[in-house]
């Protein structure tokens, strides 16, 4: 059967086709971050621990429940020797030589008084948990950030792109239209070779970008989860959408909201918890018991019904002396932490005013940018009409395209910084969570 070659060259360019729709995803700012919430390691890891300290927390409240334990014996004798010591022992009737045993007990025990060491250690513990828990929120808010700069890299990355290919396109025709003219000797070849060399400019150009595209889609899908071959698209309108005109403009929300400073606080509670455990040794323990005993010793004596009920008292006197390090130790950690929140406070405020300042510097820079897309713009213009009418050399059309494009890339690439330290102003703020919407995660 003869086989039509267009044919097999329509399914093959349909097959390519198809591969490269299937490995090309757009996806938005908003998607990427809620799928690093649900794929990524390190929110998998902090939820994990916050599990932990969960279960911690909830033995720790074990402690204040009463103990219950049950304990049973048999044992086989040999042939034991009685001897009563008594007159009724002296009787002619030979003494029982029993050949078991069985031990049945039952105790209880219910603290009522530990020096304040179970309450505290549960506070301790409850606090250690609130801890762990926002420290997964910073975590969750880590992550996010780090989608962000690698989508916003990979916009500017795509968008570089675009205009190099776009550039490349003027440059090439640009040559074909210098070939022409060398040819008929009205430009000299040295026009023609500046010409040629800015396509190979930009070509290394456009290599720099596709490598800088394949890297920063590598690190995004490594991080999503995704496979590598899958290619992410940026779509720049919802990247666009965005609303920045409620930035922080102090510090206040960032030591009210943020994360890490909430752990740390909540630890300086545990660690004032764990001041009062240590303190507990001072005191002595008081707990309520009871019990029931079974015991029967086969034809001999049986015991039945034998309960018993008190109050248990224990104080390690020599503690008074020993425990007085324990304490120290723990008022120690404890102003560890109290420093350790001091010097993360100055930080974080240091951290926002940056992040102010970067902020307001992007919208200062995109302002220039603009104007210089302009004035590029109509330099470009002019200097090409003085071109095409021999007023001007091919240097200065060359410097003038070279001026107009990164123009364009610089004016591109600040709209997305912008957004970028919004973004990064929202983290150091501890609002960079609040900013997506929780409900669907």
């Amino acid at each position: 059967m003869k086989i039509n070659p267009l044919l097999l060259f329509g399914i093959f360019f349909i097959g390519i086709s198809s591969i490269e729709a299937q490995e090309k995803t757009s996806l938005t700012l908003d998607e990427a971050v809620k799928m690093a919430w649900e794929k990524s390691n390190e929110v998998t890891l902090a939820n994990t621990k916050v599990n932990s300290k969960k279960y911690e927390l909830q033995t720790v409240k074990n402690n204040q429940y009463p103990d219950l334990k049950i304990s049973g014996q048999y044992q086989r004798l040999g042939k034991a020797s009685i001897d009563m010591h008594n007159d009724e022992a002296s009787s002619s009737e030979p003494a029982p030589s029993p050949n078991q045993a069985m031990l049945g007990m039952a105790n209880l025990s219910l603290p009522i008084f530990a020096g304040f060491k179970i309450q505290s250690s549960i506070d301790a513990s409850n606090n250690l948990y609130e801890a762990e828990t926002a420290n997964a929120e910073k975590t969750k808010e880590d992550v996010a950030l780090r989608v962000i700069t690698y989508y916003t890299a990979l916009y500017k990355a795509q968008k570089t792109l675009d205009l190099l290919n776009e550039n490349q396109k003027q440059a090439k025709q640009r040559v074909t239209d210098f070939t022409e003219l060398e040819k008929n000797g009205i430009i000299p070849r040295n026009d023609l070779l500046k010409a040629q060399l800015l396509v190979s400019k930009t070509q290394l150009s456009i290599d720099e970008a596709n490598n800088n595209i394949n890297n920063i889609n590598f690190y995004l899908t490594t991080l999503l989860k995704l496979d590598p071959s899958v290619k992410l698209t940026v779509n720049e309108s919802d990247f666009f959408s965005l609303k920045t005109g409620n930035a922080p403009t102090s510090d206040a929300l960032a030591l009210e909201n943020r994360k890490d400073l909430e752990a740390i606080r909540f630890q300086q509670k545990a660690s004032e918890a764990n001041v009062k455990v240590a303190k507990s040794g001072y005191y002595p323990s008081l707990s309520l018991l009871g019990g029931y005993t079974a015991f029967d010793l086969k034809d001999f004596i049986t015991v039945k019904y034998a309960m018993n009920f008190g109050v248990g008292l224990s104080y390690d006197l020599s503690g008074i002396y020993k425990n007085s390090a324990h304490v120290k130790e723990a008022e120690s950690r404890a102003l560890e932490v109290k420093n350790t929140e001091a010097i993360m406070t100055d930080r974080i405020k240091i951290e926002v005013q940056k992040s102010i300042e970067d902020y307001d510097l992007a919208i200062n820079q995109s302002v220039v940018y603009d104007e210089a897309l302009q004035q590029a713009s109509e330099n470009y213009r002019l200097v090409k009409d003085k071109f095409d009418n021999g007023l001007s050399d091919t240097n200065d059309l060359v410097e003038a395209d070279v001026e107009h494009l990164s123009a364009k890339i610089n004016t591109a690439l600040s709209k997305a910084t912008i957004i970028q330290k919004y973004y990064e102003l929202l983290s150091v703020s501890g609002q960079l969570s609040q900013s997506f919407n929780l409900s669907k995660i």
